[in-house]
């Protein structure tokens, strides 16, 4: 029997990071010491609160069974409670809040709710590759990718999207680049929207993770013609709880959660506990401490790296968001992704989240500082 994949698996793009992976495996299979700043993934702990927490939830057997593709009440009612106390916004945890595996399958999972074959999304680009692939190309959607331009701070410019697209995704603070928008702007995006009748997706996924004073706005307080897509991975250290939420116009909302309820059985009720606990450490708009201390190690790691390669010539902005740094590497984005690979330093070459990332690297700040020194000694030496 001759098996073929479905044609919606053969539309997705190649795979550009797999090829890094196998570079990257030969490497260390030569004994080159990696120093890895690809994946978008902290490598600071949990906050031990936050894992005794897991730990006293998972030893409760009431917390064992099924959840609801929905989330428990609790964990609704703790992302309702932190919107009003971060954005100065009302929600309904029963109408207007889902809770998601990550945020990840929700943004994937909104299209397959709102979006028909053949319609068109409108993606970033570059971007999170989700919205395009893992959203629009599996639900047969046609994904419409707008460049994202340096000369613009890299802010989505809506006069260059189609205006008969079901559906737009938005990111900021935005991965890959760092850019970061301010609340008229998501005024102007979501004004943008209703005129011409595309369904708004924000991603706000790095809301908390800012520097020099910049406090990310929520799209909810903009208006609620709107799905935001928040999660806990960044802000806390759990992108291995998988634990995110939904949050906006109800049937919007309504829709999420009858996809999920024939995909998923809910993110374990342990997790959905810890997550309660953890998004209760906000007692007002201020980031809490412990949120705040894991901020200046990034931004210290942040200053240390972009330094280092201004020293070096290259033309690097200092990120006001996110914990990734994104320059114009001067040359092919998978070349020079080639040339620190056999210095034993793994980028994230641009192109990977987009046609329009050509030319660029992201770094993650995923790193300690003395290893980040090391990486950019090894690029001196090399003659960069």
């Amino acid at each position: 029997m001759e098996i073929k994949f479905a044609d919606r698996l053969q539309k997705l793009p190649p795979y550009l990071f797999a090829r890094l992976e196998e570079l990257t495996e030969a490497k260390r299979a030569e004994g080159v010491d990696i120093i890895d700043f690809g994946i978008g993934d902290p490598d600071l702990p949990t906050p031990e609160p936050i894992v005794k927490a897991v730990q006293d939830a998972v030893a409760k057997p009431e917390n064992h069974p099924y959840s609801s593709s929905a989330g428990e009440f609790y964990l609704r009612k703790a992302v309702a409670d932190w919107y009003k106390v971060r954005f100065g916004v009302d929600v309904d945890p029963r109408k207007e809040v889902c809770i998601t595996i990550g945020s990840k399958e929700a943004i994937a999972n909104i299209c397959k709710a709102f979006v028909n074959a053949g319609e068109k999304v409108i993606s970033p680009d570059p971007a999170y590759p989700v919205y395009a692939a893992g959203a629009a190309v599996l639900s047969d959607a046609i994904p419409v990718k707008v460049p994202l331009r340096a000369e613009n701070g890299f802010l989505l410019d809506t006069a260059e999207c189609p205006t008969d697209a079901k559906m737009l995704y938005l990111n900021y603070p935005n991965n890959p680049t760092g850019a970061v928008c301010d609340l008229d702007y998501l005024k102007s995006v979501m004004q943008w929207c209703k005129d011409t009748d595309t369904i708004f997706c924000y991603d706000n996924a790095y809301s908390e993770m800012c520097f020099d004073g910049y406090l990310a706005p929520s799209a909810l307080e903009a208006g609620r013609d709107v799905i935001e897509f928040g999660s806990l991975s960044k802000t806390f250290n759990m992108t291995g709880y998988r634990i995110g939420y939904a949050v906006g116009d109800e049937r919007l909302i309504a829709g999420l959660k009858k996809v999920k309820s024939q995909i998923d059985s809910g993110a374990p009720m342990f997790i959905q506990e810890a997550a309660a606990y953890a998004l209760g450490m906000y007692k007002g708009r201020k980031l809490p401490d412990i949120i705040t201390e894991n901020m200046e190690v990034y931004a210290q790691r942040r200053e240390i790296l972009v330094k280092g390669l201004r020293e070096m010539g290259f033309d690097v902005p200092m990120p006001k968001a996110t914990f990734y740094v994104w320059f114009d590497c001067g040359m092919d984005s998978m070349k020079f992704t080639e040339k620190m690979l056999n210095l034993g330093l793994v980028f994230t070459p641009g192109v990977g989240f987009g046609d329009a990332g050509q030319g660029y690297v992201r770094v993650a700040l995923t790193q300690p500082s003395e290893r980040i020194l090391e990486a950019l000694e090894r690029m001196k030496e090399s003659g960069l």
